[in-house]
């Protein structure tokens, strides 16, 4: 006789709307809010005090609600609220991490493998691609898309229709001799509306890249850059405005 496994996934929750669908092997925890036609696919775990609006669909291996840790490795101490909310109509890629503290607008997608940490906000319409990583206390606005493989620091703000390409690196301290925390210090860089960073671009701490601006692939970005100027080089200097959206 063939062997059959038994498949089991663990509901303490009732907060399950219509048509929702929860693949195998799945762990969603008590105060859990799955409204309408939501799917689960195997393999999924959802803390407690997780919100997930109608119509997202969240792929294989997905955890969502990691209680943030320093394990005695972190300068900073770290802070949250025990909860999560994601909007409508989301897709959240297979062995994407979501810690607690993280608001995720409609219409969003998260990439595979990538990494959310406590008290992010994103906006709507957003893309956060393949295993981007997003430190804590970063504010993200609409229809901004952050491209494989970039680094959004702690501490970061990044504005609307924002375009952010593969291998970006942010930063939000420049005292590494010493080693010694100031959270006060700690700042990523400002990025405005409309801001386009092309590949393989560093930014620089506590940077203001203003509305409209492009900083060039490769650039590493030391002081701040004026609204609708194009940026390149290391460091970036001036190149040219921009006019009517153009290079």
């Amino acid at each position: 006789m063939r062997y059959k496994e038994k498949k089991i996934s663990k509901i303490y929750t009732d907060k399950i709307g219509k048509n929702v669908k929860i693949g195998d092997f799945c762990i969603i925890k008590n105060g859990v809010s799955l409204e309408d036609d939501v799917i689960i696919h195997p393999n999924v775990i959802i803390e407690e005090n997780v919100v997930i609006k109608k119509g997202t669909e969240i792929f294989p291996g997905t955890y969502i609600g990691k209680i943030p840790k320093g394990a005695g490795a972190t300068a900073r101490e770290i802070e949250f609220n025990k909860k999560i909310l994601i909007g409508k109509n989301c897709a959240i890629g297979p062995n994407a991490i979501i810690f607690y503290d993280v608001e995720i607008g409609d219409n969003s997608l998260i990439g595979d493998g990538a990494s959310i940490r406590e008290k992010c906000k994103i906006g709507q319409n957003c893309l956060i691609s393949r295993y981007v990583t997003i430190n804590y206390n970063t504010k993200i606005g609409n229809n901004t898309k952050i491209m494989d493989l970039t680094h959004i620091t702690g501490n970061c703000y990044i504005g609307n229709n924002v375009f952010i390409s593969v291998l970006v690196s942010t930063t939000n301290d420049n005292i590494v001799v010493t080693r010694e925390f100031d959270e006060i210090r700690i700042k990523g860089p400002i990025i405005k509306d409309g801001v386009t960073i092309g590949a393989s671009a560093s930014i620089l701490p506590a940077i203001t890249i203003g509305e409209g601006a492009f900083v060039a692939a490769g650039s590493v970005v030391t002081r701040d850059v004026d609204a609708f100027t194009l940026v390149r080089g290391a460091p970036a200097r001036f190149v040219k405005t921009i006019k009517n959206g153009e290079l």
